[in-house]
């Protein structure tokens, strides 16, 4: 693989999250045997040495951060190092910088929480954040896809070595693990500790997580000092190990949320920054976590009240655990470097041109095998089903094409009232690279996105186990057997919103 540019910064008063999730990226492209090169203001030695500790190449940021001489620098060094793609992080970084990356001739993955652009020239756009939907894009390019919400939740390797780890909840829980993330400028996490000093239990552990931005670690010490059961870690690099230990997190609104949920941990979340309010918000909408705004520390009785209610109730937290739990797989950065990778695959809507290839696709031997149908479908009967679903207002077609613009696939969803049924095939030249469950999963997002559907519903004949792989792998969930044109077959369902990870892909 060619190498990976990142350009992300971090320092005490943005954090070190953007840097961190990147590092993920980069930790999975390196296990695909790619080099990466960080270009990055980083005012945080602890992250600028992990960074190094991790294999990757740094260049120092030598302009403003966000302008067009950033833009310049950072494209250059891309050409230098034949690099195709540069992943961009930040909230200084809009549609100016995208743009100016694009006309460089480099692909862009844009890692976005928001809608802060007010353009995306970008190739890829990720979110990979519980709330996000098309409604914070409004104005991007044709050729943008957009990857959103915590299927593609950016993990590094660390937690990945705990997948299929199991949580046991206590009915008392005693173990807290405070963490406000890389900066926390307003030293929310003070506020925090004084109020888990006042409250005496037997056995009560609490271990404090101080960032490597953050600038109050010697009065958190001075703080904590006498107190036995109190620990003060600067600069943790072994955080799925503490949440592993945890019986519950007080946590910041960033991405530590996700690597929590993966973790399974009961949590409450305190949004320190407002980029932090929509997680916190979806969060407590779900009801998969505990929410205390900042200032709701200030009244400390009502804060503690809640905390003690919390460590008591053992129903409350394994309902939280076992939600947190199931937010996300872990196969977020293999769903981003298959996007990234397979990036040259569009999809546009079926035209009277198409019609030729698609029948000669549908009468492949082999899909003709795999059809409730088997038998080839002469040329006229093709030619006049065609003509009528192009007028079929409740039939949405889509062509696949290559970067060359070469169709290489066909998608087909068949509406009834909210729900659909999708049909699905590539040309034979395109089989066996791994593309049948990207073609799924990009179409049935698309479709989500520009319809109102609720559901989509797959029918895949029995013996056809290619088929039924490659829909799992797009999120798709297995309901059984159904009876399909007379006959049993796989049915595999996507519901609008929700995360179908099948445990056995």
């Amino acid at each position: 693989m060619k190498p990976l540019i990142i350009r992300a910064d971090a320092s005490p008063n943005i954090g070190t999250g953007h840097v961190m999730r990147c590092l993920a990226l980069a930790e999975a492209w390196q296990d695909r045997g790619g080099d990466v090169i960080f270009i990055s203001a980083c005012d945080a030695p602890a992250i600028n040495n992990r960074i190094k500790n991790e294999g990757f190449s740094t260049y120092p940021l030598l302009r403003e951060a966000g302008n067009p001489a950033d833009a310049e620098d950072t494209a250059r060094i891309a050409h230098k190092h034949c690099a195709d793609w540069i992943v961009v992080d930040g909230y200084q970084f809009g549609a100016a910088y995208q743009k100016k990356i694009k006309d460089s001739g480099l692909s862009l993955l844009f890692i976005d929480d928001y809608g802060h652009a007010d353009h995306y020239y970008a190739d890829i756009v990720l979110n990979q954040n519980n709330y996000a939907n098309m409604s914070f894009y409004k104005n991007y390019e044709p050729y943008t896809r957009f990857l959103l919400g915590t299927r593609y939740v950016l993990l590094r390797r660390e937690f990945l070595k705990w997948s299929g780890w199991h949580r046991e909840i206590p009915d008392v829980a005693r173990k807290i693990l405070v963490t406000l993330g890389g900066g926390d400028p307003d030293n929310v996490t003070l506020k925090i500790v004084k109020a888990l000093k006042t409250i005496e239990m037997d056995g009560l552990e609490v271990k404090v997580v101080v960032g490597g931005a953050n600038p109050h670690f010697d009065l958190l010490s001075e703080t904590v000092k006498d107190l036995s059961n109190f620990t003060l870690i600067k600069n943790a690099d072994t955080m799925p190990e503490l949440m592993a230990w945890a019986d519950i997190a007080i946590s910041g609104g960033g991405s530590t949320c996700w690597e929590l949920a993966f973790m399974g941990v009961p949590s409450i979340v305190v949004p320190i920054a407002e980029n932090q309010e929509l997680i916190a918000k979806e969060l407590r909408s779900k009801n998969i976590a505990e929410i205390v705004e900042i200032a709701d520390l200030k009244n400390r009785k009502n804060f503690v009240k809640l905390l003690r209610n919390f460590l008591k109730s053992s129903d409350i937290r394994s309902s939280f655990s076992k939600k947190m739990a199931h937010s996300n797989d872990g196969e977020g950065t293999s769903w981003i470097i298959n996007a990234m990778c397979s990036n040259t695959i569009t999809l546009r809507k079926v035209n009277p041109s198409d019609c030729k290839k698609i029948w000669l696709w549908i009468n492949d031997p082999v899909v003709r095998s795999v059809s409730f149908h088997p038998k080839p479908i002469p040329r006229e009967d093709h030619v006049t089903w065609f003509s009528s679903a192009l007028r079929d207002p409740n039939r949405v077609y889509f062509i696949a094409e290559d970067k060359n613009a070469q169709p290489i696939g066909q998608v087909r969803f068949q509406i009834e009232f909210k729900q659909a049924v999708i049909s699905v095939l590539l040309d034979p030249k395109y089989r066996g690279l791994s593309l049948g469950s990207i073609l799924i999963r990009d179409a049935t997002e698309k479709v989500f996105l520009e319809t109102e559907l609720e559901k989509i519903n797959a029918y895949i004949k029995i013996g056809n186990e290619t088929s039924r792989t490659a829909f799992k792998k797009a999120g798709y969930r297995e309901l059984g057997l159904s009876v399909n044109n007379g006959e049993n077959a796989y049915h595999l369902i996507k519901t609008r919103g929700i995360n179908e990870f099948n445990d056995s892909i």
